[in-house]
Order: structure tokens, then sequence, then C-alpha cells
């Protein structure tokens, strides 16, 4: 549960209060009905548990809305209304988050990156992944510029013939003068 009139209280008339209660594993498919048949009693049965700690809740709520896993899909796009873009249980947490092989943020495909609330440490909207995430990408795009440029500069002398090739000068030999220089 959330007050977030608490600190701002512009989301609520003056003197009231918005409270807004987040029920986790709450079933897309429900075993009798539907959402929209069960909706209501849904909201009342997290009102009544509420009020076995809170007993005053109920007389003062002037309002409520309920949104069900179907809202959320229906209103908002998320599939079967998971915030965390799949669940996080046992076998979606940590390395195993989204699927096991993909958890570090990259993907099979090169330089396609993974980093929204499917991503290990999971979702909510706490930007985690996001950060966890173009840290990796920053970590890649760093030894990918180092690599390219120590395989631009191989290329370089690599398609050259040997006897093409320049010859490292050597700590014996003076360098060769830009200027033609008579011998005696």
């Amino acid at each position: 549960m959330v007050i977030p009139s608490l600190t701002d209280p512009s989301v609520a008339p003056p003197g009231k209060h918005v409270l807004s209660c987040f029920v986790q594993y709450a079933p897309y498919k429900l075993a009798q009905g539907t959402w929209d048949d069960h909706k209501e009693a849904f909201g009342d049965t997290v009102i009544n548990t509420i009020a076995e700690h809170a007993p005053n809740i109920k007389k003062i709520i002037l309002g409520r809305q309920i949104l069900t896993p179907l809202d959320l899909e229906r209103e908002f796009g998320l599939t079967q209304g998971n915030i965390f873009q799949g669940e996080l249980s046992l076998e979606q947490l940590f390395f195993l988050r989204p699927v096991p092989g993909w958890a570090y943020y990259r993907t099979p495909i090169d330089n396609l990156y993974m980093c929204g609330s499917a991503t290990h440490p999971g979702g909510g909207i706490m930007g985690a992944p996001g950060r966890i995430a173009s840290q990796v990408i920053l970590k890649d795009w760093s030894k990918s510029s180092k690599k390219s440029a120590r395989s631009d500069s191989s290329k370089t002398s690599s398609n050259l013939r040997p006897a093409q090739r320049p010859t490292p000068p050597s700590a014996e030999a003076p360098a060769p003068s830009p200027l033609p220089v008579e011998k005696n």
C-alpha cells in the first residue's frame, strides 16, 4: 500500500488522501467466470483484508478503482496484466530471467540488448534493469571499439605483401633520414 497524497497533496482534495494498493499474484485466468464478473468481489476482498488490520478503512473510503489483470492488459497493453513482463518466481529470477542463457542483457542477435522489466533484477518501475543493461552495452561497445581499432591497424599492414609492410624501427639502427644523404 502506498499513500501518494502524503508526499504530494495535490493528488487529493484538501484533508483527503489517495491510497493505492497493489495486489500481486492475482491470476489472469480464473477457475470460474471472468474478471468482468468478479471485479467488484475482488475489490471487496482486498478492502476486507486491509480492514483486518485497519478496521476504520471501510468507513473512510469515498471511491475506488479496481484494476484486474484483464484491465491492465486492455488499458495498458500489459500481457496478462503482468507489470513485471514475466512472473517474479523462482524459475524466472537471477540468471534465469527472462530465460536461461539470456540473463545478461545480451541476445543471440548482435547489438540487440534487453533492458526492461523482463530482465534481472525484475519488474516494477525501479529502473535497475535499464541501468545495468546500459553498463553492459557500454562495456561491449568499449571492447568492440578497441577490437575494431586493432583490426583496422592490422588490416592496413596485413593487406600488404611482406616486402611492402613497414618495418618497425629497431633500437640499434638510426631512424631513416627524410632527406637524401650522400655517402662518403
